[in-house]
């Protein structure tokens, strides 16, 4: 856990918890009749139509929620309601998450954090994404025929949710690790698998740690970390990684910190879009954004041909960009302020072709302001399953605002630990020269990207998308049904989307379906005619096409409305 801090914040009201404890205050979060027990909550195509009606939009003053599992968004809801933070509440909601939305995020996963500090007027972002182990090295991995694995222990980069969320709790929140986790521990107390029993224990044990630590709550954020990274739940992972062909070890889990960084912004249409650095695929967000400056969105009309034309190209333009040079800037100059720059933007933007679609994958050359970067041919490799992922978002009543994409999945726990570890490797590649490449202590370039956007220095929209490579091209239709034609959040989360697979995939690198467009029917029979006349490559793709959520907050009335698409069995909650 970083060690960076700012003063404490205000604390919240003890008396709740002191009243009903840990689990107790779990139970009270769920009051009312239980469901049955399930393996997690996330929906399935049976459950969607009663997810619609258990809420997927909320409105409210004092706060707002919106994830995946329904019980996650009453755990952020009740850290609102007992007089939480957005920090608070989003610590909850995302431990809570790791359990309601197992088959898709994993408590030994990742989850990159945006944070709007109302205190400070000061937005950071968590890098919630564990390194490379020492031991995955490029030429572990290379001299292998498939590459790196897309399942199993190998791909596993280190755990990064724990430290994520205590970190979140230390800079910015006031109830202590205990107080968050308790309405997770009453979810797993009532799911009857061995993982979820073990996890259970594992984290009554994070618990007595923080309580031996004292009243101090740092020191007790504190020792929650040490007893996970540098102590027993550490040496069992390193213990369980050895016996199985595992890269983990004990050093890699003792050295890990959460860095704090600055998000990268770009401005558009009066707003700034802050997101993650390029050691996730959010610039590209950014890049896209500002080649659509260029064009009267409004008036070219909400889902018209011109419209999802010139929003597919610029995605293809920057989406290029993003698979030549993205990756970790720790480790490679990668060259984001030219990537940003108006003389960049301008001459890529040329390359946009009204009347037609583009068939090609054409990076630029930032570095020489030239709009196409020559002699490059994308590298490729054999593919794999884009099979993870849930979203969160939460407000408060004081200007704090949280985004947050929570990931990991790979079906391998490390024992009896219950710690389920995901397989995040496999968005590097073994590939010689390119910025990307596998290396120790490196982050891959992920896909999770959340987003906020601020107007005269407040902010005023969240997003967070579940869906690999096509989550950002959710987000940049969200932001344009807010921005450019004054949707609200709950119709911009249900309009018709579409997307392309015009890029070299995230996971294991399959190659790119050049021209490709993801429609939804909705749009019209002749807007898809128009679409295909210009030679897009047409799928029509049935609702959901990924998993958009948003969250919006009136600077003026400070209306909150969360809203998450119901057809993916999003969750909302507001006070």
């Amino acid at each position: 856990m970083t060690r960076r801090h700012d003063d404490d914040q205000p604390t919240l009201d003890r008396r709740h918890f002191l009243r009903y404890g840990a689990v107790g205050l779990g139970a009270l979060t769920m009051a009312g009749k239980r469901n049955k027990t399930h393996a997690a909550d996330e929906p399935t195509r049976t459950t969607r139509a009663k997810s619609v009606a258990e809420g997927w939009q909320a409105r409210g003053k004092r706060g707002a929620v919106v994830c995946g599992g329904r019980d996650s968004a009453k755990a952020g809801h009740a850290l609102l309601k007992a007089g939480g933070n957005a920090a608070d509440a989003g610590a909850a909601t995302l431990l809570a998450l790791s359990v309601t939305d197992h088959r898709l995020y994993c408590f030994g996963g990742e989850v990159p954090i945006i944070y709007h500090d109302a205190k400070r007027g000061a937005i950071e972002v968590l890098s919630g994404q564990g390194v490379a182990p020492r031991l995955a090295t490029f030429e572990h991995f290379a001299g292998k025929r498939h590459g790196i694995p897309g399942s199993g222990p190998e791909p596993a980069a280190v755990p990064a949710v724990l430290d994520a969320c205590l970190t979140l709790l230390d800079r910015f929140g006031s109830v202590t690790f205990t107080q968050a986790v308790a309405p997770t521990l009453d979810i797993l107390s009532r799911r009857r698998y061995q993982w979820t029993r073990d996890l259970h224990r594992t984290l009554k044990q994070l618990v007595e740690a923080e309580r031996k630590a004292g009243h101090d709550r740092r020191a007790g954020l504190r020792a929650v970390a040490d007893h996970f990274y540098r102590g027993p739940v550490a040496r069992a992972i390193d213990a369980w990684s050895r016996n199985h062909g595992g890269l983990l070890r004990f050093d890699d889990l003792a050295t890990h910190v959460t860095r704090v960084e600055d998000a990268v912004t770009a401005e558009y249409r009066g707003h700034t879009v802050h997101k993650c650095g390029p050691w996730t695929q959010g610039p590209y967000l950014l890049q896209t954004l500002q080649l659509l400056e260029g064009y009267d969105l409004r008036k070219m009309g909400h889902l018209t041909p011109d419209t999802i034309h010139v929003c597919v190209e610029a995605m293809k333009l920057a989406l290029a960009d993003r698979d030549t040079y993205y990756a970790d800037p720790l480790f490679e100059d990668v060259p984001m302020q030219a990537l940003l720059s108006p003389r960049y933007t301008d001459a890529r933007r040329k390359l946009i072709d009204m009347g037609r679609a583009s068939l090609k994958q054409q990076p630029g050359d930032p570095r020489a302001f030239d709009p196409l970067l020559a002699g490059v041919s994308a590298q490729v490799g054999e593919g794999g399953d884009d099979n993870d992922t849930t979203t969160c978002l939460v407000s408060d009543g004081s200007g704090n605002l949280l985004a947050a994409t929570p990931s990991g999945w790979g079906g391998v726990v490390a024992g009896r630990t219950g710690v389920v570890l995901g397989t995040r490797l496999q968005s590097f590649n073994a590939w010689e020269d390119h910025p990307n490449r596998i290396a120790p202590g490196k982050r891959p370039r992920i896909t999770l990207t959340p987003t906020i956007v601020t107007k005269n220095g407040k902010p005023v929209i969240a997003v967070s998308v579940a869906g690999g490579d096509g989550q950002d091209q959710a987000a940049l239709q969200m932001l344009s049904n807010i921005i450019d034609f004054g949707l609200t959040a709950d119709q911009a989360v249900t309009a018709p989307r579409y997307g392309t697979n015009h890029l070299v995939g995230s996971f294991r690198q399959p190659k790119p379906k050049l021209g490709s467009l993801l429609i939804y029917e909705q749009v019209g029979s002749e807007t898809i005619e128009n679409m295909k006349d210009r030679g897009h490559r047409v799928t029509i793709d049935r609702p959901p096409l990924w998993h958009p959520t948003v969250l919006t907050i009136d600077p003026k009335s400070g209306q909150q409305h969360a809203a998450g698409d119901p057809k993916a069995g999003r969750h909302a909650a507001a006070l």
